[in-house]
């Protein structure tokens, strides 16, 4: 009996150190630093499954309490299992490879996600089709018709553009003494209702404004003598484009005989002089008819407006 209470006493000191082991923080450790927060939780998880060294040794002493004597454990056996549930041999993975391997489960899980940019491209791509690869000829449907001269209508407008620079008309209003903005809006809206009442082509009405801007550029005009400019600068237009031109007398005419025949000859004289007889230009119709004739399907309305 007295071998036995030996026995007890000697597990219950094992068992004592085992637990001052088992939980007693060794010195300097017993504080986690905030980055190793993260590792209690790894060290749960590596502990699940596992019972604890009290429960394990708790449980041996129970059962060796109530077995008989010749099948008590010794103390081997025992030591054997404090060494075995250890906290030391439970390995834990640092903050550093925590923090490291964070970034990449990041990148595996966003890896299948579908950014809206994505997803606004790939509409976009489905609203707009497939771009065709042919280039439509705006011009197919007049190669039977001589007046379209279509074996001549590129290098005619490679030419306009080139010459447009030629033709252009700065900011001469600031030179005008007599005249200003208002005067020549005024102006502009009496020739479209000389063009209508004569019933001209629109390409004449280009060219009379074209020929206005750029005498007045050139020359300083008085305020009595802007009408003049303006009759002159369509007879010399109508010369240019029409078939059947309005005769002298027909503006001396519209022009409620402010002026006389001589007086427009005289200044058709000017303007030629100071533009140096130079009517060939690119007005903004030309390059307006060719637009709307490259619009598919072109508008006719649209077309009608600008005559």
């Amino acid at each position: 009996m007295g071998s036995r209470n030996l026995v007890v006493s000697y597990q219950q000191q094992q068992i004592e150190e085992a637990k001052q082991k088992t939980f007693v923080p060794a010195e300097g450790r017993n504080r986690r630093v905030l980055q190793d927060i993260g590792n209690l939780v790894n060290d749960r998880v590596s502990l699940q499954g596992k019972k604890p060294v009290t429960e394990v040794v708790d449980t041996a002493v129970a059962r060796d309490v109530r077995a008989p004597a010749a099948t008590k454990a010794p103390a081997a056996e025992i030591k054997k299992v404090n060494e075995k549930h250890r906290p030391e041999d439970v390995i834990v993975t640092s903050s550093d490879e925590t923090e490291k391997s964070k970034p990449v489960s990041r990148r595996v899980s966003r890896k299948g996600v579908k950014t809206l940019t994505s997803i606004l491209s790939a509409r976009s791509k489905a609203a707009c089709g497939k771009p065709e690869d042919t280039v439509v000829d705006i011009d197919a449907a007049d190669v039977t018709n001589e007046l379209a001269v279509v074996e001549y209508v590129d290098d005619m407008y490679e030419f306009y553009k080139l010459t447009e620079v030629d033709s252009r008309v700065h900011d001469y209003l600031q030179s005008q003494p007599d005249i200003n903005g208002k005067m020549r809006s005024i102006l502009v809206d009496w020739l479209i209702e000389v063009h209508r009442k004569f019933e001209l082509m629109p390409e004449t009405l280009y060219l009379t404004i074209n020929i206005v801007d750029r005498f007045l550029a050139v020359k300083m005009v008085p305020r009595r003598e802007l009408q003049l400019v303006g009759i002159s600068s369509m007879l010399l237009a109508c010369k240019y484009e029409e078939i059947w031109a309005p005769e002298v007398n027909d503006f001396v005419c519209i022009s409620d005989n402010a002026y006389t025949r001589e007086q427009v000859l005289a200044m058709e004289k000017a303007i030629l002089g100071k533009l140096e007889w130079y009517l060939t230009v690119p007005t903004p119709y030309v390059f307006l008819v060719r637009y709307n004739k490259a619009s598919i399907p072109s508008d006719k309305e649209v077309l009608m407006q600008t005559m």
